[in-house]
């Protein structure tokens, strides 16, 4: 006979944006966190493939881009807060690139350093076997251990 023992995670990452895989992944990691009164970052990356040359060039579009993700975000935060998180525990990050999962693994992942990301997958229609591709991607080049996080909620977002 042997016993449990439940791994607790000292700290998590967990990515969001608007779709509802990442708000179940988000829903997971904060009560993860509570639980384990562990430490938890809350990550959102600003895509700049979704960006044409002109807006880059206008520096008032990117810095009003950014304030509303940042403004998002605050909203997980405060969300984290409300269900019970110490706030000196919860920390928001956003990066900025044209591959959200190459940024998690490549950028955010080394300065944060968790040892246990979550993130959402939506099962596709008809294929409940595999998980998307930027879930797959951090699963195999994270370098930590994964939570993955489905749901079938699809709706349209931007």
């Amino acid at each position: 006979m042997f016993d449990i023992k439940p791994k607790k995670f000292k700290k998590i990452l967990v990515g969001v944006d608007d779709a509802p895989d990442a708000r179940a992944a988000f829903s997971y990691a904060v009560d993860k966190a509570k639980r384990d009164g562990s430490e938890i970052g809350i990550v959102s990356i600003l895509e700049t493939n979704r960006v044409n040359i002109y807006q880059v060039l206008d520096k008032d579009y990117v810095h009003s881009t950014e304030d509303d993700l940042r403004k998002r975000l605050n909203d997980y935060v405060q969300a984290a807060i409300d269900y019970g998180v110490d706030p000196k525990k919860i920390t928001a990050i956003v990066d900025q690139g044209d591959r959200p999962a190459e940024r998690i693994c490549n950028h955010v992942i080394p300065e944060f350093k968790p040892d246990l990301l979550i993130i959402g997958s939506i099962g596709k229609n008809g294929n409940r076997n595999t998980v998307g591709s930027q879930a797959s991607y951090m699963v195999k080049h994270s370098g930590t251990s994964v939570f993955v996080i489905r749901t079938d909620e699809v709706t349209h977002y931007e």
